[in-house]
């Protein structure tokens, strides 16, 4: 057999090539911070590997490591106030405690519960393995939040993952892999399991979609990124937008309905997809809820000129939002059209029709409209109608308990509080975990380990049966 030398060399040149490049990146010193997506990806998958060595305890360790290194004091004001620096978006007291959430109340390996079943034909179990190398998609809105989160789930799970962040929150993502991979470092753990490209963009966030080494894409954005993500062939989560309404009717508690809803709406200027976008209220209790609001922080606009200006300026004829204005404060927004509020104005209100611009469409700002309608019955199917079937977030301040299973029920939201402020739904002051990646349109819900983990039935025949 003719063996063509040139072409064996080519193929050794190639191969060195390649395994040079990745020895480079086995062995680098960045904390997780690459030049290029190629690399990063390269990198995690060389640490998925190594990291399916470890032990559960091991996943514990580094887990706690990271949870520890993001609730020192100087770490958690230091990311949040970088975070409002650097995106323009938010408050950093509320940045400060959604990152401490996310760092205490995700959950980790005690998530991956396994299933048995045992008879006389053996024993079968069904496990939560690993995916492998995951792309995580993630906001300007929580930046750092939503990092803390699907790093702690998916190592948890056993993944790497190759983050892709908003560009616009470039600095304070790239200083959060690094504190990361720095404490994951004094643990002993894989290098680069949780990485990311120094430069974000949408070419990057391309590559990453479509790499080969990419097993898992988790997408907490807009439906347009979500629906490309879910367009890759992949496994994929898509975390949308939402458009939540709240529903207050007549046997409400409505001085505590008041508050809840002007403190939800807004928690972080409304930035959280969960935050209380639009009110619908039962008319006999409309004028006590809207003067409970005032005192707690809300600024009516009653002038129809002055709504028009204010909707003018907050969303254009597309329905799409101001990009300067998202996540800015109700002050700020009322200055805009000249008009100077008290230092304690939280939310901007007035009173629309449900087909109003401000109702239809997710602003992510402190403007809450609000409609009226006749009976409770009404109330509730204005809000499945403006929610829009994003099956995300909404809020009922009632104490009949037929009509509040009525509206859960009809309204099919991955998240329904029930007489209390958005926020409760995702643990801040709320029974349950917390995670910033809730997936409406595919369907998981609020995140956890298990969500990035892959169903695996093991098989023992005829064996280890006690019962």
């Amino acid at each position: 057999m003719n063996i063509d030398v040139s072409l064996v060399e080519e193929v050794v040149r190639k191969v060195m090539k390649e395994f040079n490049g990745i020895e480079q990146v086995r062995t680098s010193d960045n904390y997780g911070i690459f030049g290029t997506m190629d690399e990063a990806i390269d990198a995690a998958y060389l640490a998925q590997k190594e990291y399916l060595r470890c032990s559960i305890s091991d996943r514990e360790r580094y887990i706690k490591a990271i949870r520890e290194v993001i609730l020192k004091e100087e770490n958690l004001e230091y990311l949040s106030r970088l975070a409002v620096e650097e995106t323009g978006m938010g408050k950093y007291e509320h940045k400060y405690i959604k990152n401490k959430l996310a760092a205490e109340k995700t959950p980790g390996t005690e998530d991956l519960v396994t299933e048995a079943m045992a008879g006389d034909d053996g024993l079968t179990l069904i496990e939560l393995s690993p995916f492998g190398v995951i792309g995580s998609i993630t906001p300007t809105t929580n930046p750092t939040e939503t990092i803390i989160s699907n790093s702690i789930g998916m190592l948890a799970a056993g993944n790497s993952v190759v983050f892709s962040p908003h560009p616009k929150s470039k600095r304070v993502c790239i200083d959060i892999i690094k504190m990361i991979n720095k404490a994951l470092k004094v643990e002993g753990a894989p290098r680069n399991l949780v990485v990311m490209v120094e430069e974000p963009s949408i070419e990057n966030t391309n590559i990453l979609m479509s790499h080969p080494k990419i097993n898992m894409i988790v997408t907490t954005g807009g439906p347009a990124i979500v629906k490309k993500a879910m367009s890759t062939g992949k496994k994929a989560i898509g975390a949308g937008a939402g458009n939540p309404p709240v529903v207050v009717d007549e046997t409400a508690n409505i001085e505590k309905a008041a508050v809840d809803i002007i403190n939800g709406c807004s928690f972080d200027n409304n930035l959280p997809c969960i935050a209380e976008k639009e009110v619908i209220s039962v008319d006999s209790i409309t004028d006590y809820l809207i003067f409970n609001m005032k005192k707690s922080g809300a600024y009516e606009i009653q002038d129809k000129d002055v709504l028009d200006k204010l909707t003018s300026l907050v969303v254009d004829e597309n329905g799409a939002p101001n990009k300067d204005l998202v996540g800015k404060s109700a002050i700020y927004i009322l200055n805009k059209i000249g008009i100077e509020a008290d230092k304690d104005i939280k939310v901007i209100i007035a009173e629309t029709a449900k087909e109003h611009p401000l109702v239809q469409h997710e602003l992510m700002m402190p403007i809450l409209p609000i409609v009226r309608a006749n009976d409770v019955d009404e109330a509730i199917n204005i809000a499945v109608e403006v929610e829009h079937g994003n099956r995300h977030t909404a809020m009922m301040h009632s104490t009949n308990v037929e009509k509040l299973t009525k509206m859960a029920k009809l309204i099919q939201t991955t998240i329904f509080v029930k007489n209390g402020p958005s926020y409760a739904g995702i643990g801040v002051g709320g029974e349950g975990y917390s995670t910033f990646t809730i997936a409406g349109p595919t369907g998981e819900g609020l995140t956890s380990p298990k969500s990035f983990a892959r169903r695996r039935r093991c098989v023992l025949v005829g064996g280890f049966h006690i019962k």
